[in-house]
């Protein structure tokens, strides 16, 4: 992992891994909203509107693990003070937030049919809307430390904490009574059926794709800004210099 902390090793990975990511998750992405959309059947309860499950179980899904892999780049920045570990975990957060937030509109719109409500304060949805929260407040954080000139181990130390809300929004079904269903794809083992699942699994894989082109792309974003950022305030160094140094000779 080490071996990318030098922008220059990483930007050089990214720039073909960028739309290798971005084009194969577009492909996966659109086959597998087409297959679920046109080739699947409906659900024997449901009925047609058990589409949504394509977009709906990628989006919590990568609202989830957004989280987490921002918790991974926070304790690497924590603990190894890797030097692309705040900018992966910036990087991470807007995309993060707003797969949060296609999770909450797409589930509450497959609410209404299914409960009979838009929304019910039970577990699960109640501590997704808390994780779309702490995305809003890691975000705030962040660009109020950058534009500051703050620690980054603040934004660190808000990010491993918040992480302790996604066990919380994955047992949230089990440990309370709720109407959202309990786990439908468990370690080993599925309820859902393979006309359902397989399509399911692919678009799965295909949102991650773009979620992982995304990142790639706002951090070689951010690693430019900082760069010109750099390259700025060298060069009001050095314009000052002449300036100080005949100060000093009038004086």
């Amino acid at each position: 992992m080490h071996i990318y902390a030098n922008p220059k090793r990483f930007l050089s990975l990214a720039s073909w891994l960028t739309p290798l990511t971005l084009w194969s998750g577009l492909a996966l992405s659109l086959g597998a909203m087409a297959w679920g959309l046109l080739v699947v059947p409906e659900d024997r309860l449901m009925g047609e509107t058990v589409r949504i499950l394509f977009i709906h179980v990628p989006a919590a899904w990568l609202g989830m693990g957004g989280w987490g892999a921002l918790a991974i780049s926070s304790a690497a920045l924590l603990i190894w003070k890797h030097p692309l570990a705040g900018i992966a975990a910036r990087a991470i957060a807007a995309p993060g937030m707003v797969f949060c937030a296609i999770c909450l509109v797409t589930g509450s719109i497959w609410g209404r049919p299914t409960w009979g409500t838009w929304w019910v304060w039970d577990g699960r949805l109640t501590s997704m809307l808390v994780l779309l929260f702490l995305y809003a407040g890691y975000i705030a954080l962040s660009q109020a430390t950058a534009r500051e000139g703050g620690s980054e181990k603040i934004v660190a130390i808000f990010g491993l904490v918040g992480a302790i809300n996604v066990p919380i929004i994955n047992r949230s079904v089990v440990w309370w009574n709720s109407l959202h269903q309990p786990p439908s794809i468990t370690v080993g083992q599925s309820s859902i059926d393979p006309v359902f699942l397989w399509p399911l699994l692919v678009a799965v894989l295909g949102f991650s794709l773009l979620f992982g082109a995304l990142v790639l792309m706002r951090m070689r974003a951010l690693i430019a800004e900082t760069q010109t950022e750099a390259r700025l305030r060298r060069r009001a160094l050095a314009d000052d210099a002449p300036r100080d140094a005949a100060m000093m000779e009038t004086a």
